[in-house]
């Protein structure tokens, strides 16, 4: 338990039991909270100066976020439920099951959670630089990020995936991957955040139909955006979409060349086929400043992950070894052209993976990144 830094609050072991009992409740009797560290609400209160507006870091997917400092001075971030989100409710228990359960050192860290009447809170371990958005889609904070740096992150997005795909015991597969979704810490590593859209397959690999398509629009697969069908081939879609933007620092959703009629996704292809793939590569990095066959290769798996077929994609162990190696591609696989579109999708529905799964509607609700 933390204190309040201004007239001390006495935890007693009886009021632990007591909001334990109360989260528990709130959460549902089957689920085993025993290790998540429950938080005073009014030593969070402290932390984050009553909530104020100074100390908001961004709007997450049900709620706000909150820079804190508790009082033996360790940084938090702080997600509060927002009491206006309905959908919010089920996402905020589903983000505090499942990251509660999860460490992976490209995962962001849960450190506890409070509940307390309508406040409803998440408390994380802060990440200094934010999110990947705030540097790869700025006209001057994008320098930061060399080459190096995008390929650490590129390849450590691809691990967290592989540990929530295949490493961890629940199976996940997350649903709103994006560039917004990575956070970076003091050195610059990638950890995958926003657990509130994932699914486990966990068992039996069936799920629950779920009730309406959520994501991200430009990140989406087209089984998924189309169909309802989402698989761990969802997530390397998402992830090969991230890839490209990471090289190019262009978003997918707002890039087009019109004398082409070419979004990012088939302008990298049309590059990677005429052999131009290094003009995909943001201008602010310097041709000496960069490994040609590292870049290529990152394309070539990009373009892998972005098929059209979800059975056509690679898995994420093997987009790790891929990157992984000097210019290992396997099985020579070369990428088909993206050609989705919402009409050949609707007319040619794609046979699918085993462990694929079909929600109740396709009715799509978009969250639109930042």
């Amino acid at each position: 338990m933390r204190a309040k830094q201004k007239g001390h609050i006495k935890i007693t072991r009886k009021h632990i039991k007591m909001t334990r009992d109360t989260l528990q409740e709130y959460i549902g009797g089957k689920h085993d909270l025993s290790e998540l560290l429950i938080y005073d609400f009014d030593s969070i209160l402290v932390a984050t100066d009553n909530f104020s507006i100074e100390n908001k870091l961004g709007q997450g997917g049900f709620g706000p976020v909150y820079w804190g400092k508790l009082a033996e001075g360790k940084e938090i971030a702080v997600k509060r439920l927002s009491s206006t989100s309905g959908q919010g409710v089920v996402e905020f228990k589903n983000e505090m099951l499942l990251i509660s359960n999860l460490q992976h050192k490209n995962l962001v860290r849960i450190m506890g959670c409070c509940v307390k009447e309508d406040e409803k809170l998440l408390i994380y371990e802060f990440m200094p630089n934010k999110s990947l958005d705030t540097f790869l889609f700025d006209s001057t904070r994008r320098a930061v990020l060399d080459w190096g740096t995008r390929f650490n992150i590129i390849q450590g997005v691809a691990r967290g995936l592989v540990y929530l795909h295949h490493d961890s015991y629940l199976k996940v597969i997350h649903r709103d991957l994006k560039v917004s979704n990575i956070l970076l810490d003091e050195k610059m590593n990638p950890k995958i955040s926003d657990f509130g859209l994932a699914r486990s397959i966990e068992g039996t690999q069936n799920l629950e139909n779920t009730q309406r398509v959520a994501g991200t629009r430009g990140y989406m697969s087209p089984e998924y955006a189309m169909g309802g069908i989402f698989s761990q081939k969802s997530d390397v879609y998402s992830f090969g979409v991230l890839v490209l933007e990471i090289i190019s620092s262009k978003k997918n959703t707002a890039f087009y060349v019109y004398d082409r009629q070419l979004g990012l996704l088939a302008y990298a292809w049309q590059l990677w086929k005429e052999g131009r793939e290094l003009e995909l590569v943001d201008e602010m990095l310097a041709a000496d400043s960069y490994s040609a066959s590292e870049v290529m290769k990152c394309v070539h798996i990009g373009l892998l992950c972005v098929q059209d077929n979800a059975m056509d994609r690679p898995s994420m162990p093997d987009v790790v070894f891929m990157l992984n190696g000097s210019t290992t591609i396997i099985g020579g696989a070369q990428p088909k052209q993206p050609l989705f579109t919402i009409q050949n999708t609707v007319s040619h529905p794609q046979p699918q993976p085993a462990n694929t799964f079909l929600t109740n509607e396709a009715t799509m609700t978009l969250i639109e990144g930042r």
